[in-house]
């Protein structure tokens, strides 16, 4: 496994993924147009602004995406997505260690991140959102150590947590 640019293909893919406005909403907060097109997708996605990454498999098969800027001073992830078939599945790390894909997409884009943006790696580093009705991202999140936060403003979507690691 490994995180790499994002290619016009891998964003093809990652259209299939979101079916409904429920689930790219989820993913993608409510500055996401439904129905997209190609075009509304890649603009809506911020590639030329956010650091964005897809993670690819040894075969070279899209695995996943996320993106992180810096936010309040911290490596703020967002998109997190998993292709749906690779969901809860693991991956070998260096042929030694195991971890779930998810775990690997989300340690690995917190490390890069925070090298990308200038920003040290230690405890409270980084954050993210998460709507508190999406208990499988939610229960990642808690499972990798982030932990619920005030966030320093009103946050304009309802039902949003902000997360820190």
């Amino acid at each position: 496994m490994k995180l790499i640019s994002v290619s016009e293909e891998h964003v093809h893919q990652m259209m299939l993924w979101f079916d409904d406005k429920d689930s790219l909403y989820s993913w993608a907060g409510p500055g996401f147009r439904y129905p997209f097109t190609y075009d509304s997708f890649i603009e809506d996605l911020n590639l030329d602004t956010l650091t964005s990454f897809s993670l690819v498999n040894d075969t070279g098969e899209l695995v996943g995406f996320g993106q992180c800027y810096r936010r309040n001073g911290k490596c703020h992830l967002g998109r997190l997505v998993i292709a749906p078939h690779f969901r809860g599945q693991t991956c070998q790390i260096t042929g030694l260690i195991e971890m779930k894909v998810s775990h690997y997409l989300i340690l690995t884009l917190s490390e890069l991140g925070c090298e990308a943006l200038g920003i040290p790696l230690v405890t409270g580093s980084v954050s993210l959102f998460v709507l508190n009705h999406n208990l499988p991202a939610l229960n990642l999140y808690l499972s990798l150590g982030f932990i619920e936060s005030q966030y320093p403003e009103a946050i304009p979507i309802d039902n949003c947590l902000y997360m820190v690691k």
